[in-house]
């Protein structure tokens, strides 16, 4: 276990770099709102709420959450609403000037979204003897999953887009034509493939607790 984890920051570090990040945000948030950009300030306020997921699992549904995943959330968030305000006094953003920007945060994003359907599915599988996921298939559904939200999500952001160009309102999501979703799709894989190798090493304890919320439902 300790070989596993050393090339880590210390848990005391990830804290703090969590809470660094969230602090952030906040500052981007008011960017925003000083620039009356609803793109950054409708960005930014999601992903506020997004880190706030962690300590809402832990205390309410007992979920251990421990800093490394708390800092893979963050950090996945954090990165989007940067890439979206940018460098101060910069016409544009990171993703407009960035090319690959938006690709690791695909690519983040996606991992999210992996290691939550990898949790639940293994937490049902150890739930209950009626089924049965060998690794291998848990792998080749993570990755199936994850294909099939970035599709979704990619048909949500045009049509966001499009009822932003509709009302008037600046823009909240961006696309920058099919070859970059095509790009996107190819890096939600990467990240989606990442948990279906790693996911049964950094998220059994998730796995675990969800397992138990749903033995205890049968009690």
């Amino acid at each position: 276990m300790r070989n596993r984890i050393d090339w880590f920051p210390s848990r005391r570090r990830q804290r703090q770099l969590t809470y660094c990040m969230e602090l952030a945000l906040v500052g981007l948030f008011f960017v925003g709102v000083d620039r009356g950009n609803v793109g950054i300030v409708v960005n930014t306020a999601v992903a506020l709420a997004v880190t706030q997921l962690p300590p809402v699992l832990e205390r309410d549904y007992e979920i251990p959450m421990d800093p490394r995943l708390t800092l893979w959330i963050t950090t996945a968030v954090f990165l989007h609403a940067f890439g979206i305000v940018g460098l101060p006094g910069s016409a544009t953003n990171f993703y407009g000037d960035v090319w690959w920007w938006d690709h690791m945060t695909h690519a983040l994003s996606s991992s999210l979204v992996a290691a939550a359907g990898y949790a639940t599915v293994r937490a049902l599988d150890e739930h209950t003897t009626e089924i049965y996921l060998p690794r291998k298939f848990v792998a080749v559904f993570i990755l199936l999953f994850v294909l099939a939200f970035g599709v979704l999500w990619e048909i949500l952001e045009f049509a966001i887009a499009l009822s932003a160009e509709a009302f008037g309102v600046g823009a909240v999501l961006t696309q920058y034509g099919l070859d970059d979703t095509m790009l996107d799709l190819v890096f939600d894989l990467i990240g989606g493939l990442v948990v279906a190798l790693w996911g049964w090493v950094y998220l059994a304890d998730v796995s675990d607790a969800i397992r138990d919320r749903f033995d205890s439902r049968e009690d």
